[in-house]
C-alpha cells in the first residue's frame, strides 16, 4: 500500500522531548516500511522521521483560519504529488476538508475530545471514504455520537526501548511521571506516599505562570525536600527508562478523564505496576490486581502501596507486549486500511 500519514505542525516527528502522538506516528511509519509499504509523512518542517516521501506544513498556527486553510491545501498538494491509496490523519480534521469529497480512502484518528457536529459534517462531505479511530473506547464513545464507523486502536510503545526490571528493592521509590498540574494529581500522589511512608520522585515539567503555577507553589512546593518527596524536573527518554524501571509503582492519580495515557504503558513495559484513578481510558490499560490498582483517595492509595508485593512485574511487561506494542497496533491499523480498500467493504460506509 501507499500510505500518507499526517501529524500536527507543532512538534517534529519524532519529537525531541515531549510529544506522545508524534512518537506514535513515527512508530507507525517505521513499522509500515518494515512490512514493505510505501509511506509518506506530512508533518512539521525539519522532522527527522525516515519516510519514502516527506512533506511539510506551511503554517504552525493551528488556531488561525488562514493557517488552517494553507495547511488544508498543503495536504491536497501532498496527495496529488504522492497519490496514496489511503490518507491517515493524526492532525486536525479541518486539514482534511479539501480532500474529503471522494478520492483516496481516509482515516481520522482522535487522541482527545471529539466534537459530534464536526464528525457529522466530515462524514457528509466524505461520501463514504472516511472512517474514524480513537486511542481508546472512551474516546470512540464520544465520537460515535456523531455517527460513522469507529474503531478503538490503542497508543503503543516500542517495547524494545524499555528495559524490563524483574525485581526492585523493598525500599524502591514511588514515581510520579507527568506534567506537574492539578489534573494529573501530583498532590494526591504526595499524600499517598506520605501516608504509606514511602519515598516519592516527581518528574515532569511545570507551569511558571497562571493557575497551575499557583497550584505548584501552594500544593506541591511545600512538600519538596521533606519526608522523601523529591521533584527532579523533566526527564529525557534514557532517564525515563531508568526512573520507571527502578520504581515500586508509577503513581499518577489523574483527576480528569484521561483519553489514553502513554506513561502508564511505558511504566508497565519496564515491569512497573500502576496506581491510578479509574478515569477515562485507564480501565482499558490497567487490570486491577494484575498490573496495578485503582485508588480514590490517599487512604486506599496507601493500602494499594502495601499490596504492591502481590503484583507480578513480568505480567505488566507481558500485557504491553500483547496489547500495546508497535507491531501489534500497526497490524490493527493495517487491517482497517485493507478493509477500507476492499471495494465491497467500502460500499455503504
Amino acid at each position: 500500500m501507499k500510505l500518507l500519514l499526517t501529524a500536527d505542525p507543532m512538534l517534529p516527528v519524532p519529537p525531541l522531548g515531549y510529544g506522545g502522538i508524534e512518537r506514535i506516528v513515527a512508530g507507525l511509519v517505521r513499522e509500515y516500511r518494515k512490512l514493505g509499504h510505501t509511506v509518506a509523512l506530512l508533518s512539521k518542517a525539519g522532522s527527522a522521521c525516515e519516510a519514502d516521501a516527506r512533506f511539510a506544513w506551511p503554517s504552525e498556527q493551528m488556531r488561525s483560519l488562514s493557517g488552517t486553510v494553507r495547511n488544508a491545501f498543503a495536504l491536497r498538494r501532498a496527495v496529488r504529488s504522492f497519490r496514496p491509496d489511503l490518507v491517515h490523519s493524526f492532525s486536525r480534521l479541518a486539514y482534511l476538508s479539501v480532500i474529503l469529497p471522494g478520492g483516496a480512502a481516509k482515516v481520522m484518528s482522535y487522541q482527545r475530545e471529539v466534537g459530534a457536529r464536526q464528525v457529522r459534517t466530515a462524514r457528509r462531505l466524505a461520501q463514504g471514504s472516511l472512517r474514524f479511530t480513537g486511542c481508546s473506547e472512551f474516546i470512540c464513545a464520544q465520537g460515535r455520537r456523531g455517527g460513522g464507523a469507529w474503531r478503538a486502536i490503542p497508543n503503543f510503545v516500542n517495547v524494545e526501548r524499555y528495559t524490563f526490571v524483574a525485581r526492585v528493592p523493598d525500599d524502591a521509590p514511588l514515581v510520579f511521571l507527568s506534567r506537574i498540574e492539578s489534573i494529573k494529581g501530583p498532590h494526591l500522589a504526595i499524600a499517598i506516599a506520605r501516608r504509606a511512608g514511602r519515598r516519592l520522585i516527581l518528574a515532569g515539567n511545570r507551569m511558571t505562570s497562571g493557575p497551575e503555577a499557583a497550584y505548584f507553589d501552594l500544593q506541591i512546593a511545600p512538600h519538596l525536600g521533606k519526608n522523601g518527596i523529591e521533584w527532579i524536573g523533566e526527564v529525557d527518554d534514557a532517564q525515563k527508562n531508568v526512573l520507571l524501571g527502578s520504581a515500586a509503582a508509577l503513581v499518577v492519580p489523574v483527576q480528569w478523564d484521561e483519553p489514553f495515557g502513554i506513561v502508564f504503558v511505558e511504566a508497565m513495559a519496564t515491569g512497573t505496576p500502576v496506581l491510578a484513578c479509574s478515569r477515562g481510558a485507564l480501565p482499558e490499560i490497567v487490570e486491577p490486581g494484575r498490573t496495578g490498582y485503582f485508588v480514590t483517595d490517599e487512604q486506599d492509595g496507601a493500602v494499594a502501596v502495601g499490596r504492591l508485593r502481590f503484583l507480578d512485574r513480568a505480567a505488566c511487561r507481558a500485557v504491553v507486549e500483547a496489547q500495546f506494542s508497535a507491531s501489534v497496533c500497526a497490524e490493527q491499523y493495517l487491517s482497517l486500511y485493507q478493509q477500507m480498500l476492499d471495494p465491497a467493504a467500502r460500499h455503504g460506509v
